[in-house]
């Protein structure tokens, strides 16, 4: 009796294994190169000044400092901006979600004249661009008094934020049985206690994947925060690190600690909540 030989995997299986590592690959290197930026920043952040132009250019710093940093929380209005880019940002997020989750529910929930409709007008505001508005909201805010305001700016964000948060959380109510809430509502639950109790829990990975977008826009927004807001110490932390460039040159170090202080609020929030972004986006693109 004769066993046949052993001539290792098959050929089909070999080529597949050939393509997930070139695939492998590809992604180590295209992961490599978006964090390049971000550590170049990071790198630029801690090395002295005296690194920071020398040619050639240094990939590992030989000593490490805090002076940027310091220098960069020194400034005179890096708290009060601060404080606005908090301010702006939360109340984007909590405005946005509220009205938006109440308008979804309506949406994925109820027939009327005119719903269709609407949901295109969603998204046709999220295709004009930002540019072609901001004379008209200008004239607009200052009419009604509110340039060089924080409620200002939290309203004008609200136009660009509401429709993506309708949009994404429409999907996800859509994807929740309505048996469960007539279960609730036969229960003694009135319509409104039955979204609270029964579908809002449910939508906890569309509300934080929503207010991650939301937080990330507002907080990094730049051109109408420089139109719309004219007082230094009311200001956004994206327009203060413009104070690192001055007419005697770049310092390019209190700019990248600035842009480190800048980023690391959202990354924080961004790495909290990470494990439940994916499952609100694809949840919330099930249905439409």
């Amino acid at each position: 009796m004769t066993t046949a030989p052993d001539t290792g995997p098959a050929p089909g299986r070999r080529r597949r294994r050939r393509r997930r590592a070139t695939a492998n690959a590809l992604g180590l290197v295209f992961s490599a190169l978006m964090a390049f930026p971000l550590y170049w920043m990071l790198l630029t952040a801690f090395r002295p000044a005296t690194e920071i132009h020398a040619d050639p250019p240094h990939f590992w710093p030989d000593h490490l400092t805090l002076e940027h940093f310091r220098r960069a929380v020194d400034t005179p209005t890096f708290w009060a901006n601060v404080r606005s880019s908090v301010l702006i940002g939360v109340g984007t997020v909590l405005v946005s979600l509220l009205i938006g989750t109440l308008a979804a529910f309506a949406l994925a929930r109820f027939s009327f004249a005119g719903r269709k409709a609407l949901v295109l007008v969603i998204l046709g505001v999220q295709m004009v661009p930002l540019a072609g508005l901001i004379i008209p909201i200008y004239l607009l805010l200052s009419d009604a008094g509110l340039t060089d305001s924080l409620t200002g700016v939290i309203l004008t964000y609200l136009v660009f934020m509401l429709p993506f948060t309708v949009w994404l959380l429409r999907g996800f109510i859509a994807g929740v049985p309505m048996e469960l809430e007539e279960a609730a509502m036969t229960d003694g639950c009135t319509r409104l206690g039955a979204f609270r109790r029964v579908v809002l829990p449910l939508l906890a990975p569309g509300l934080v994947a929503t207010s991650i977008y939301a937080l990330v826009q507002a907080w990094n927004e730049y051109v109408l925060a420089y139109v719309l807001l004219s007082s230094n110490d009311k200001q956004t932390l994206s327009i203060w690190l413009l104070s690192f460039q001055t007419s005697f040159g770049t310092d390019y170090g209190g700019l990248m600690a600035g842009a480190t202080l800048t980023a690391l609020p959202v990354a924080v929030f961004f790495a909290l909540v990470q494990r439940r972004i994916g499952a609100g986006l694809t949840a919330g693109a099930v249905k439409g």
